[in-house]
């Protein structure tokens, strides 16, 4: 877990992850608009101490983007999977400092997400469909 500003975000953790995770895959292009909800996302999962109502805005767009008819596709889904794995923010400490709701859609984005399009039934089972993890982002309660 994090404690109190004991963690140092590495540099350029989000430009480094969505490098490796932003370009074509299997020949489709990743959407422009993805870049920008991704990063405002990340901003928000590694702000100290957390802002849970800005990160839940923050996830509701991405993931409505993402359920989406321009923002479903097989590059998107597969690169936020990705992004979410890839990030140097992540492998170090995790989301451990914040509410298991939060952590749980975190890990499922990071989880099947990229089996939406080509596999939608193994996606659906972890319930990491853009529209499942949309629907449980909307019913987080915050405090």
């Amino acid at each position: 877990m994090i404690l109190g500003g004991s963690y140092k975000l590495p540099e350029n953790s989000f430009e480094n992850a969505w490098s490796r995770c932003s370009s074509k895959l299997d020949g489709e292009v990743v959407s422009t608009e993805l870049k920008s909800l991704v990063r405002q996302v990340h901003a928000e999962v590694v702000r100290q101490p957390s802002n849970l109502p800005a990160l839940k805005r923050a996830l509701d767009a991405l993931l409505a983007f993402l359920s989406s008819p321009v923002g479903r596709t097989h590059a998107n889904c597969t690169a936020l999977d990705l992004f979410f794995c890839l990030d140097d923010a992540w492998l170090s400490e995790g989301w451990a400092h914040l509410p298991v709701e939060f952590a749980n859609v975190l890990a499922d984005i990071s989880g099947a997400l990229h089996d939406a399009i080509k596999v939608p039934k193994v996606a659906k089972n972890f319930d990491s469909l853009p529209e499942q993890l949309l629907e449980r982002v909307r019913n987080i309660k915050l405090k």
